[in-house]
């Protein structure tokens, strides 16, 4: 939002259980809405552990992180202790893909499988994607499952990854559209109301007309401006009229225009316009200079500066079409 997207035309949406990709455990969208309807923009998928525990289940690698615990942590937890003299043996190839499977298991699935050993006597586990594909019946006596204090010096763990996607061709065609706006007073002015911090040129430099004696002046404000890192821009194609100009600008989305006039040689003052309002202040170059760069950088707003200084409007429809 912060570039210029209206906040009432976006939403975030939950993709359902039949939506989401197979390595995901939950996805969320931000959807901007265009004249084409709601668009996809920004795709946030939890992928979990998916990739590096696909990896290590097929290489038999640990891809885990190892952390030094600055404490001993001392847990009870439910584990699996295998009779190894009966359980490599019945289960032969089988054996290792089993064990695997049984240590990965949570603790209620191991609650439950606890249970059923202890009332039946057997349980059956089954296996997909493994060299041991298939059921495969375990007893009570090839293993007891029982709880253990375990006391951890270093916590091992698969890092979990969010997977953030942005289409940033859609994200710019949708502040285009958002920041697409007409001119109350005239349907013909149409005009750009970017941020500045998107603005391809934050700041119009230019002359009420092509007066030898505004040509240093000119170039002077342009350079200082470009000089703290603001993008200034001179149009002084002064066979345009000053409306014409500031109309042409603000179509490219230039948010501010500092003008030169006649009292700029006598005071060294400029004025600044607004490219929304069109509301315009005077003050002198170095006060003007100054809050361009500040209106810029987002230190001050628009707002700010119309209670320091007295603004007024110039009839620009009136000079356009002069």
């Amino acid at each position: 939002m912060a570039v210029g997207i209206n906040h009432d035309l976006l939403r975030f949406r939950q993709h359902l259980g039949n939506e989401m990709a197979h390595y995901a455990t939950d996805c969320w969208d931000a959807e901007i809405k265009t004249s084409h309807g709601w668009v996809e923009c920004v795709g946030c998928a939890d992928r979990s552990a998916y990739d590096l525990k696909v990896h290590s289940d097929h290489t038999g690698a640990k891809l885990c992180v190892r952390e030094n615990l600055p404490q001993p942590l001392v847990t009870e937890k439910l584990v699996c202790e295998f009779n190894n003299k009966i359980f490599g043996p019945k289960l032969k190839r089988a054996a290792r893909p089993v064990q695997d499977h049984l240590e990965a298991l949570s603790e209620p699935e191991l609650v439950v499988m606890r249970d059923a050993l202890a009332s039946d006597g057997k349980v059956t586990v089954a296996l997909t994607g493994t060299p041991a594909d298939g059921e495969h019946e375990i007893t009570a006596d090839m293993l007891t499952i029982d709880t253990k204090t375990i006391t951890e010096h270093i916590r091992e763990y698969i890092p979990n990854v969010i997977e953030p996607s942005f289409g940033m061709g859609r994200i710019l065609y949708s502040l285009l559209e958002h920041s697409f706006a007409v001119r109350p007073n005239n349907a013909q002015r149409l005009y750009f109301n970017f941020k500045p911090a998107v603005a391809p040129y934050k700041c119009l430099v230019l002359p009420l007309s092509n007066h030898a004696s505004f040509a240093k002046p000119l170039q002077d404000v342009a350079r200082r401006l470009r000089r703290n890192g603001v993008p200034a821009r001179i149009d002084d194609a002064a066979s345009a009229s000053i409306g014409r100009r500031y109309s042409r600008n603000d179509e490219l989305g230039t948010p501010f225009a500092v003008t030169l006039d006649f009292d700029t040689v006598k005071d060294n003052s400029v004025t600044l316009r607004e490219r929304d309002s069109t509301k315009q202040i005077r003050a002198s170059t170095d006060e003007i200079v100054e809050l361009v760069t500040n209106l810029v950088n987002g230190t001050t707003t628009w707002s700010d500066v119309l209670d320091k200084y007295e603004s007024f409007n110039v009839n620009e429809d009136e000079d356009e079409a002069s």
